[in-house]
This record gives structure tokens, C-alpha cells and sequence, in this order.
């Protein structure tokens, strides 16, 4: 029996070890895929922070989500793995934000400054050249990106993950589309999404040489210079600004991806996620709908079936 998507929310999740988390209105639900081959299904209310106010509020939503995603991301991947690996300890709150930290901290690095730095070993002035300086430095980024996603994926563990994640991309699509959630039509969907993270993620590097020239222009307007210790500094501090601005950009595109003109600016991060995806087998796309039908059944009571699979919830 198909859902009645009368109202319909647009879900959206992630995958972790063995298993899919998907994000509902007030709850997350994790399924993940035990050795004994039964899925085990973890719902979690969220936080006031990722439902409030300003999770609906254009510009403040798109800094909410990248805490979100980060926050989550982690929290759910500990979990997953405790689970998949049949391990009882829960991983202590403090290794998981001391985790957070050292990933924020790496990521600023490798994808924002290490390109600033790059760019000024061409010897290329910000000061005389600021619209040459802030397309290199980008394009730079954009390829230590790429790189990046590249060799991520030629580890055999990643590359499973990443079949997880294809099968929540085809979960979501299959019930964009208004099928039943099941996995013989579930498996027919694509692989990408037009919300999708990696798209995001590329939107975020794009924005980037846009809100770093424009602070270059407005800072030698006023300033006369462009000091080094300025330059840091905005590499770190806009991360926020320009998340904001790529998830109104995403935001949008997802709620008109049939014009043809949105479906041409999303269609390089589709691309891209080729790269984070793989098809994936029916018993990961039976996880994903485990997943969703959970969240759908919190969400909206008695819309959902029950999973065809074993399924053992975990409080």
C-alpha cells in the first residue's frame, strides 16, 4: 500500500556504518543492520535547536543545518558502528566533541586555508589582482575537494557506506514519487538527489570565491591593503556566511528542480555524486526504508507499513 503524501515533508538523512539515519520533523531514526542480519531501528527526538524558529528562518537555517549535519553526522556514526559491531559501550559525550573539534579544525584547514596558501605561492598579489587571487585560491579548493572525495572512495569500508547512501537517495526519491516503499520499487530510483550533501558541500566551495572576492573588494575599498592576518581570519569566520547562503541556493533549487534553468545549476553536484554513491544491494535499500517508514510513522501515525524485514527497535 502506497503513503498518502497529501502533506508531504521532505526527508532527507545520511549513511553511517551498516545502516541509513533519517531526519524527521522532531525526530531522527537510525536503522542499521545487525551481524545476525535483523535491523535494529534507534528513533531520537532532536533538539530544540535543530526544530525551532530558527531552523525555519531563511539564512539562519543554513548555519543551523551545517551544526546539524556535523553534530549528527557524528553522534550517528558512533552509534551505527556500536551496533554493527555488536559493542555495548557507548562512546563517552566528551571523545565525541573533542571528534567534532578536531574534524571542524581539519576541515577549515585542508578545504579554506591550505587553498589561501597555495595561491600565494604563485606569488600572486590580493591586492593588485584580487578577482585572479580569489578564482585561483578557488579553484584550487575545488580540486583538493575532488581529490579528496576520490581517495575517500577507494577505501573498501567508505565505499560501503557509500551504497548506503545510495540506497537513502533512492528512498527518498521512490517516495518523492509517491510508490510504495518497497525495495523492489525503491531500486528503480537514482543514486543522486538535488538535496544531497555533496551537492551542498559543492555549493559551499562555489559561494566561496564569490563571498571571499567580494570581502577582498570591500576591504581594499576601505582598508587600502589586504593584511595576511585579515585574510585568516575571513577563511574562518564566513564559513558560516557562506553555508547560509549555499543552503537558501539548495533550498531553492530542491523546490523547483523542474525548471530547466535550476536543473542546469544543480546538474554539476549531481554529477559529483557519483563519487559518494554507489548502487546499492536490496538488504541496504531494505535498511533505508526501514529508516524512512519509521520516521514517516512518527511523523504521521499509521501512514507507514511495517518493514518486511526483522526489525528490533533500540531506545
Amino acid at each position: 500500500m502506497g503513503l498518502n503524501l497529501a502533506k508531504k515533508t521532505y526527508y532527507g538523512g545520511q549513511a553511517v556504518i551498516e545502516g541509513v539515519m533519517m531526519r524527521g520533523k522532531t525526530t531522527m531514526v537510525t536503522a542499521v543492520r545487525r551481524p545476525n542480519g535483523e535491523i535494529a531501528v534507534l528513533p531520537q527526538p532532536l533538539s530544540s535547536i535543530y526544530t525551532n524558529w530558527a531552523r525555519k528562518t531563511p539564512l539562519l537555517r543554513g548555519i543551523i543545518v551545517l551544526i546539524e549535519s556535523v553534530v549528527l553526522g557524528i553522534q550517528t556514526l558512533m552509534k551505527s558502528a556500536n551496533i554493527a559491531l555488536e559493542e555495548e559501550e557507548e562512546v563517552p559525550g566528551g571523545f565525541m566533541w573533542i571528534t567534532i573539534l578536531i574534524g571542524a579544525v581539519l576541515g577549515i584547514a585542508l578545504f579554506f586555508l591550505a587553498p589561501y596558501f597555495l595561491t600565494r605561492a604563485f606569488s600572486i598579489d590580493i591586492n593588485n589582482h584580487p578577482i585572479l587571487f580569489n578564482v585561483i585560491d578557488g579553484v584550487i579548493r575545488l580540486v583538493i575537494f575532488l581529490l579528496y572525495l576520490w581517495a575517500v572512495g577507494k577505501m573498501k569500508d567508505i565505499r560501503r557506506v557509500f551504497g548506503y547512501h545510495g540506497a537513502e537517495h533512492k528512498t527518498v526519491n521512490a517516495y518523492e514519487h509517491n510508490v510504495p516503499l518497497e525495495v523492489e520499487a525503491v531500486q528503480k530510483y537514482s543514486t543522486a538527489h538535488v538535496r544531497c550533501g555533496t551537492s551542498f558541500l559543492f555549493v559551499v566551495l562555489v559561494i566561496s570565491i564569490i563571498v571571499f572576492l567580494v570581502f577582498s573588494i570591500i576591504i581594499l575599498a576601505t582598508v587600502g591593503k589586504q593584511p595576511q592576518w585579515i585574510m585568516i581570519l575571513s577563511r574562518i569566520v564566513l564559513v558560516p556566511v557562506i553555508a547560509a547562503v549555499a543552503y537558501e541556493l539548495i533550498y531553492f533549487s530542491g523546490r523547483h528542480a523542474q525548471n530547466w534553468f535550476v536543473r542546469i545549476i544543480l546538474r554539476p553536484g549531481l554529477w559529483l555524486q557519483a563519487l559518494t554513491t554507489r548502487e546499492p544491494d536490496n538488504g541496504q535499500v531494505e535498511v533505508a526504508i526501514a529508516a524512512l517508514k519509521k520516521v514517516i510513522e512518527i511523523d504521521e501515525p499509521g501512514e507507514a507499513s511495517k518493514p518486511a524485514a526483522q526489525v528490533t527497535e533500540v531506545t
